[in-house]
């Protein structure tokens, strides 16, 4: 290599750039990009044109990278803070999600408007995945939450956000359409029940929309470095995810990330973003606006805690929760009622020992449903009723024979209760009621 061209090269690894294959910035000195793994020196026929872009792809990157990106932090925080008090009520199921302002289609119509906005902070326990979703949708926060943010300000970003998780539930509202949900396309865009949906993926769809369309609307001032990461570079991430949407159809509601991502891209549309160097303040009317979405989000938990239907969250959970870590909400609800049960059998039969351990693991159990969390109450206070006859040394024989005879009775009618239960929401609840096998010379 000619002594010209060694300084050359040397010169261009020591200047921080951005990857032409992906579009990430790249470290002074490193020889290849750490995102895609792209040889970061041009080729030779490219090096001139590419020396000459360089300072105004960092004279662009320092302008942006130096703003805050405040809210997409907050946002992240108010996830995990929400979906830490979930766990803390007994997880993310049906009955919790519900307390703390899922969707339901049933219930919307009913007047509970908060629940357009309240999904947008929400996230489901998956079964055998525990946080999979919270992590997922936080991390496509963070990765695209800053972009967003530092390219349109604060302000903006919030409404953004607000707007496109309400437009991406709403989408969701408006396609419970059991008619229409037949077929591979109609079971993409439509959903055949009214289950309760909540998650942020409708609002990241949203951002994923704005830098679309942000991409394509300044490409002509956009740095040759950042084109591929903006605009058509998005197109990647948009089609996969509807892809996956297609795949897991049923499961994943596509209409909610499909509202997002059409709203997203209106509101790019409309909205210009704050260029590098551009000084002035923002005007009020995005101020006033970046209030008015905060105010709404508080109005609305305000309305979930007046409207609170579920085990409240308390700290002396936490150790109970860490026990079941991993283990289904079901199988530890079965379990307990299993023990409670039990414990009744045996206090009929003259042996009282199982009735404070049984009570105990009752109180614990995490919520399933409105009528199994109820039946789970009664067979506590059941529990509790054999335990304090047992403890109550002052009591007459008769006195004594009769409450427990009482107790046997009401024990008696909670079963028919709980069978029943199996019978109309065992399939939702997945409780099976498991039968004794007869002795082959037994007849009924």
């Amino acid at each position: 290599m000619a002594e010209g061209q060694s300084r050359e090269a040397s010169a261009y690894g020591r200047r921080t750039g951005v990857c032409r294959h992906c579009g990430a910035l790249v470290g002074a000195g490193e020889p290849r990009c750490m995102m895609c793994g792209g040889a970061v020196a041009p080729p030779a026929a490219e090096r001139a044109r590419g020396e000459r872009t360089d300072p105004e792809t960092l004279r662009f990157l320092r302008a942006v990278i130096s703003r805050p990106a405040t809210f997409t932090f907050v946002f992240i925080v108010a996830n995990v803070f929400v979906y830490f008090l979930m766990w803390l009520s007994g997880g993310a199921q049906d009955q919790v999600l519900l307390a703390y302002g899922a969707k339901r289609n049933d219930l919307i119509q009913a007047g509970q408007w908060w629940r357009f906005v309240a999904p947008i902070f929400l996230h489901v326990h998956l079964p055998g995945l525990g946080p999979l979703h919270l992590l997922a949708n936080m991390y496509g926060l963070f990765m695209l939450g800053p972009f967003v943010e530092k390219l349109y300000g604060s302000a903006k970003f919030v409404v953004f956000w607000v707007l496109t998780g309400v437009a991406g539930v709403a989408a969701s509202y408006l396609t419970v359409r059991p008619a229409l949900a037949h077929g591979a396309v109609g079971q993409f865009l439509f959903k055949a029940f009214d289950t309760p949906s909540a998650g942020a993926s409708g609002a990241l769809f949203g951002l994923v929309g704005v830098l679309f369309v942000f991409g394509l609307k300044y490409r002509h001032e956009l740095p040759e470095g950042l084109k591929r990461a903006f605009g058509t570079g998005m197109l990647p991430t948009i089609l996969i995810n509807l892809f996956i949407g297609y795949v897991a159809r049923g499961f994943i509601d596509n209409a909610a990330h499909l509202g997002g991502l059409v709203s997203g891209m209106a509101l790019a549309l409309a909205v210009g973003y704050k260029r590098p160097g551009a000084r002035g303040t923002v005007p009020l009317a995005w101020h006033s606006l970046q209030a008015a979405c905060l105010a709404l989000v508080a109005l609305s938990f305000l309305m979930v805690a007046r409207h609170f239907d579920a085990p409240p969250p308390r700290l002396k959970n936490i150790p109970n929760r860490v026990k079941t870590l991993g283990r289904s909400p079901v199988a530890a609800f079965v379990e307990a009622v299993n023990d409670g049960r039990n414990a009744l059998v045996r206090f009929e039969q003259g042996d009282a020992a199982a009735l404070a351990p049984a009570a105990e693991k009752l109180e614990k159990t995490p919520a399933l449903s409105e009528q199994a969390d109820a039946l789970r109450d009664d067979l506590k206070a059941l529990v509790l009723r054999a335990r304090d006859i047992a403890d109550d040394k002052t009591l007459q024989p008769r006195d004594r024979e009769r409450r427990t005879q009482q107790v046997a009775e009401d024990f008696k009618s909670w079963n028919e209760r709980f069978d029943q239960l199996v019978e109309t929401e065992g399939d939702d609840l997945g409780i099976k009621m498991q039968k004794s096998e007869q002795p082959p010379d037994e007849k009924k």
